[in-house]
């Protein structure tokens, strides 16, 4: 065997689109020749290889490319131009139903699959049982499967695809349909097939399974090549692009999540109210969106109608699950003097500890227990990811130690008090 599971070189794949088509000879004679479609190319000169024994992510927008590249690879699609070389038995999920006869039983359909697959039906014979227990989908099993829903497809035909000892194993982003359960036991067996030397080529949106299960990765754009190379740069090249689009579609336009409710209808007597919040990034420049884990600014636009001599600002934020995450206030730093008029307050983070989501955003203003404005929940907040994404609402900044070997007895391991004294 070679060292790559599949080698690509210039490979591309167009489809020709027609606005229109005929559906009878009647049809065809009376309306003639229809207007020539257009060529659509879904893959343009893509050259990559995969390494035998390694995980490989497709990601990109909708419309990619990447669903149509992991067909070529599987042999559904020739390719317009270039060549694909595919050293291994392949066995694939690509989409809901593929490969299945609706009025065969889903036991039949584990048949019909092996078959196609080219192995012996003593061999399918002794996958059954494991691939029947895999799916999990009980007394269906005998039943025809066009009374599936999706989630009874994706089980059997994951099942299926993974228990017939694949050699190389792509997956569209059809896993996403099962349920957490079902979902959490395809990623434990992938990382069997893993260990086990599978190649194995992954369609997916989910960045955290780009990170965690892919070795290399390829970002298609347009049906090119925008980035090949190792997964987590690629990832966060991607991610970094998806910010950068999103700020840019919203720079020329207010932020509309900083426009608060009317100021009277506000708790508070009002003598200082808040008008408005502005996000400034780690340049100082207006943005619609936050990065996590980045510095940034919080600007509180103001109005004193008097002078005030004591005053606190806070803010508050509400993930958008309803947990209130947090709310830091100046009072660490003592009250401030307020002349009339307009001005602003800045909050300067150092970084930015909220995770990617959508927060409610909620501002204050106080004295020694006394309300000069409340404006609950009136603002909003979008914190945008720019790479490694870590669980919980909030990250926890620290240092990670090397893992240290504790010294080992006949009786067990020695302790810390016990290693200290030997020293001594």
């Amino acid at each position: 065997m070679t060292e790559y599971a599949v080698r690509a070189e210039n490979l591309s794949k167009h489809f020709h689109l027609n606005a229109e088509r005929h559906t009878s000879l009647k049809a065809r004679i009376v309306r003639g020749r229809l207007p020539r479609g257009e060529d659509f190319w879904a893959l343009r000169d893509a050259t990559f290889d995969i390494e035998r024994g390694s995980t490989f992510g497709l990601l990109g927008q909708n419309g990619a490319g990447k669903s149509t590249t992991l067909k070529v690879l599987a042999g559904i699609y020739r390719p317009s131009s270039g060549t694909v070389i595919v050293d291994g038995r392949v066995s694939a999920l690509l989409e809901l139903g593929a490969g299945f006869h609706g009025d065969l039983t889903g036991r039949e359909n584990i048949r019909l699959n092996g078959a196609i697959l080219g192995l012996s039906g003593k061999q399918i014979g002794a996958a059954m049982d494991k691939i029947v227990d895999f799916a999990g989908i009980g007394e269906f099993m005998d039943l025809p499967v066009k009374i599936y829903s999706s989630g009874m497809f994706v089980r059997l035909g994951f099942a299926i695809a993974v228990s017939l000892d694949p050699e190389i194993l792509m997956v569209d982003e059809v896993i996403a349909v099962g349920d957490e359960e079902f979902q959490r036991k395809c990623f434990d067996h992938l990382f069997d097939l893993r260990k086990r030397g599978a190649t194995i080529v992954l369609v997916t949106h989910s960045l955290g399974l780009i990170r965690d299960l892919c070795d290399r990765a390829m970002w298609l754009e347009h049906g090119r090549i925008k980035q090949l190379g190792p997964a987590t740069e690629v990832a966060d090249a991607y991610i970094a692009d998806v910010n950068a689009r999103e700020v840019q579609a919203h720079q020329a336009s207010t932020i509309e999540e900083t426009a608060p409710a009317d100021e009277s209808m506000r708790p508070g007597s009002g003598e200082v109210r808040i008008t408005s919040l502005e996000y400034l990034d780690q340049h100082g420049r207006p943005s619609p969106v936050l990065l996590a884990g980045a510095p940034c600014t919080i600007r509180m636009h103001y109005v004193a109608h008097e002078s005030v001599h004591h005053a606190v600002f806070g803010i508050g934020f509400v993930h958008e699950s309803g947990t209130n995450v947090s709310g830091p206030n100046s009072g660490r730093q003592g009250s401030w003097s307020v002349a009339s008029g307009v001005g602003y307050v800045d909050f300067v983070i150092d970084e930015l500890l909220l995770q990617p989501a959508t927060y409610e955003v909620s501002t204050a203003i106080i004295d020694r227990g006394h309300t000069f404005d409340f404006a609950d929940r009136e603002f909003g907040l979008r914190v945008r990811g720019r790479g490694y994404q870590e669980p919980g609402l909030t990250r926890m900044p620290g240092l990670w130690r090397e893992p240290v070997a504790v010294p080992q007895t006949a009786t067990g391991p020695i302790s810390a008090q016990e290693d200290v004294s030997a020293e001594r």
